[in-house]
């Protein structure tokens, strides 16, 4: 796990407290405008009758069959965001609404009973498909729509709809004339007459009722805990990363040269966002590549020239979508033995 040591003071004081005694609230945070957004975005789609509760949890989710969404508690706070940054990667403001809407898409299915109709599950699939975290999708497939980084819609019937919902919900996505020529748009448009029928309609599940889960005043770990927990789970394969190649991208000697280590951290964000968007494999496991490539650069004591830092970037994105697409389909990043 990286360090917090480039965090702020007052951020690392925090991690030995307990996340339910932080007395995060939605109310006030910088999260307010992005559900109000959300709100927006609903209402100029005809749909007042359904307005999802949001609260603070541990991640992004919709609990199981409950139309109410969960959103990460560090977003309510600029100093558990700046360590959120410092481990990971933060979301930005297109993200946090991609995600708010993603997760409407849940509620909405949720709300008015979807998934249990004939037409939606002969449209999506069955609803209760197991969920497989490292699923195999089909890249480019039209019969899905794009929203989410990766091919997320193929993870899942729920998801799949999830992201229809989506792209339908956002303002300016265009998807009328995006989708032509998709099977996606039978998708679409099934949710844009959907809508339209449920305008005013109560939901079928009422929101005021609707299950929390793991709400943040019931988290009792601390925030330490909680990104520690969060590590233990993730895959472990970074010992592959091939010196050879990186010392081919990388320089030892040289005029005005810049650590690759810094380099790589500058860039590494937008490096592990497309490189999740275009192949599908988890923005964790891209993530802990990108660490593990920096880690090994700085161990192997490499620098960019920085007149070729251009050719260089890309050098590396071709090089760690190459390792990504192995391990999509081989599970490893390198071959053993």
């Amino acid at each position: 796990m990286q360090s917090f040591e480039h965090t702020p003071p007052e951020a690392r004081a925090l991690l030995s407290r307990p996340i339910r005694d932080l007395g995060l609230r939605l109310e006030g945070s910088m999260l307010e405008k992005y559900v109000q957004q959300l709100y927006a975005d609903l209402a100029a789609k005809g749909l007042t009758r359904f307005r999802p509760g949001v609260y603070l949890s541990d991640e992004w989710a919709c609990p199981d069959k409950e139309p109410i969404i969960g959103v990460p508690f560090y977003l309510a706070d600029p100093k558990i965001a700046e360590l959120e940054k410092a481990v990971n990667d933060l979301e930005d403001e297109r993200e946090i609404l991609m995600y708010l809407r993603h997760e409407a898409g849940h509620a909405f299915n949720y709300a008015y009973l979807l998934y249990e109709t004939k037409e939606w599950l002969e449209l999506f699939g069955p609803f209760d498909r197991p969920y497989i975290d490292d699923f195999q999708p089909v890249p480019f497939s039209r019969k899905y729509v794009r929203h989410i980084a990766g091919w997320y819609a193929q993870k899942h019937p729920d998801e799949d709809f999830a992201e229809s919902f989506a792209v339908w919900l956002t303002p300016d996505s265009d998807w009328q004339r995006r989708y032509v020529g998709w099977a996606a748009l039978k998708k679409l448009k099934y949710v844009d007459r959907v809508a339209r029928e449920l305008a005013s309609s109560p939901p079928r599940k009422a929101l005021e009722v609707a299950v929390r889960e793991l709400p943040v005043e019931e988290m009792a770990a601390t925030v330490e805990q909680y990104y520690r927990e969060h590590e233990r789970g993730e895959v472990a394969l970074f010992s592959e990363v091939p010196d050879a190649e990186l010392e081919d991208i990388f320089a030892r000697r040289g005029q005005d040269l810049r650590p690759a280590p810094a380099f790589l951290l500058e860039h590494r964000k937008v490096i592990v966002d497309k490189i999740t968007y275009w192949t599908g494999v988890r923005r964790v496991v891209i993530r802990k590549l990108m660490e593990a490539i920096g880690k090994r650069a700085r161990e192997l004591e490499l620098s960019v020239e920085r007149e070729r830092e251009a050719q260089t970037l890309i050098e590396v994105v071709a090089f760690a979508t190459t390792l990504a697409m192995n391990y999509l389909a081989r599970g490893g990043f390198t071959e053993r033995g």
